[in-house]
């Protein structure tokens, strides 16, 4: 992968990056940290959100963990209050926590592995927690005129995904995203981006991910986390005049 063109200046920029302890999310925070944003990093408590934010912060970055669960409407409202208390307010958000829920893709066909607690799960976490952290800042999103990202998937356009439930709740997303952008309008844009491959821990294994990207995808790699911190940060930082958009990140593979 080459080296990033684009540079950005996010000093005294205010963000919160969700699901933020590995992959999209940290090199999301990372990136933010060395543009010089400070920024509250979220995920669940433990030892894997205190080494990222241990890491940003010995890389000088102005980091600080927010941990809560997100698949719970108090707490996920709980991280956004908190956020907004020890950045003095908040210019960007970045909803990318999300989940799977199962170790190996569940077959479409497979209807009965989509039991009601699976669906309640799987629609908190990568649905409704975007909602429900949104609603919690969204009066400081609109003070500061700044912008929403949410990670969506390409799963989200159809044909599979983790599981029909996980390609529904990201369907779910894109049309939130949408309705978010119409709620915050005009001073806040609400966009997304919609991964493909990509080369981090996730709990679903979908095999040999880096041969199906040489055979299927046009730029015939996996997609590393610091390709979707940059759609990111363009959708915070730049693209002015773009809301309600959900921009696809996976190397062409809909072609």
């Amino acid at each position: 992968m080459s080296a990033p063109q684009l540079q950005y200046d996010f000093a005294g920029t205010r963000a919160l990056v969700t699901g933020a302890a590995s992959g999209i999310g940290l090199a999301t925070a990372r990136l933010f940290c060395a543009a010089g944003a400070h920024v509250a990093v979220n995920d669940l408590p433990g030892e894997r959100l205190e080494s990222a934010v241990a890491h940003l912060q010995a890389a000088g970055g102005r980091a600080f963990a927010v941990a809560g669960d997100l698949s719970l409407a108090d707490s996920a409202r709980a991280v956004g209050r908190e956020a907004l208390a020890t950045l003095g307010g908040l210019d960007c958000l970045v909803n990318n926590a999300g989940a799977p829920l199962t170790r190996t893709p569940i077959a479409a066909a497979d209807l009965d592995a989509l039991s009601d607690g699976f669906w309640d799960r799987i629609l908190r976490i990568n649905l409704l927690s975007a909602f429900w952290v949104t609603h919690s800042v969204a009066g400081a999103l609109r003070e500061a005129r700044g912008a929403v990202v949410n990670t969506v998937s390409v799963a989200g356009f159809g044909g599979g995904g983790s599981s029909i439930a996980y390609a529904t709740a990201k369907t779910g997303l894109i049309g939130l995203t949408r309705e978010l952008a119409r709620a915050l309008a005009p001073g806040v844009r609400v966009n997304g981006i919609a991964p493909g491959y990509v080369n981090s821990p996730w709990e679903c294994s979908f095999g040999d991910v880096a041969a199906a990207a040489a055979r299927d995808v046009p730029l015939a790699r996996v997609g590393e986390p610091e390709d979707y911190a940059e759609a990111i940060a363009w959708l915070c930082a730049g693209a002015h005049y773009v809301t309600g958009e959900v921009l696809p990140v996976c190397g062409g593979m809909r072609l």
